[in-house]
């Protein structure tokens, strides 16, 4: 007898960054583009303070509300993201996510497999995944390069105050799939707490 599916495989990553920042996630087939957007700010930890929307098929998908505000004439419709769930997509199925307008974050959703589990799925989780994102509000594609480029030179007059900034430390190559997958699982609760800055290796000396 067939079963149905109860949870969607799904890779999300960063564009433009090379190597690939990414992250595998396990999530319900139920939950809908809502939630799958809390579900990718949790998997990268992600401050959800930005707009954001998806782009499926050349429709924008999000708040409808929040993103209909400052649209123009030109701008295409927005429709509801609550009326799409994972389980209308087809295994094999893109799409793109957008985060923060201003740095312009886009990310690439692929829908992988579904999959049967012998319990059907009360949260998300996180499977596999490398790197680190880059800090909110770093500029962009552009603006992390410079980044990465002026944490790597202590002696670059910037250094100091950028290294302040995203608080005393960053590995680019950082991902803790306990700690990731924690975050994923927590995704939808209303208290759920975002991380300012990545956390220290015991080995790295406080400044």
């Amino acid at each position: 007898m067939f079963e149905a599916a109860n949870a969607v495989q799904i890779r999300v990553s960063i564009d433009d960054i090379e190597p690939s920042i990414w992250r595998r996630l396990v999530l319900p087939v139920h939950w809908n583009l809502e939630h799958l957007h809390l579900g990718i700010q949790a998997a990268f930890n992600w401050w959800n303070y930005h707009l954001y929307e998806f782009r499926i098929g050349g429709l924008r998908y999000g708040d409808v509300e929040i993103l209909t505000e400052d649209a123009t004439d030109d701008d295409p419709r927005v429709f509801d993201q609550s009326e799409v769930r994972l389980m209308d997509f087809e295994q094999g199925a893109v799409f793109s996510y957008h985060y923060d307008f201003g740095d312009g974050w886009r990310h690439t959703v692929a829908v992988e497999e579904f999959l049967t589990l012998p319990a059907t799925p009360k949260h998300g989780s996180c499977v596999a995944g490398e790197r680190a994102r880059p800090p909110e509000d770093v500029g962009g594609v552009s603006g992390y390069d410079r980044f990465l480029e002026i944490i790597a030179d202590r002696e670059d007059p910037e250094y100091a105050e950028t290294i302040q900034w995203c608080g005393g430390y960053f590995d680019p190559e950082w991902f803790d799939l306990s700690i990731v997958d924690k975050d994923v699982r927590n995704a939808l609760r209303l208290n759920a707490k975002r991380r300012l800055y990545q956390p220290k290796p015991k080995s790295v000396p406080k400044k």
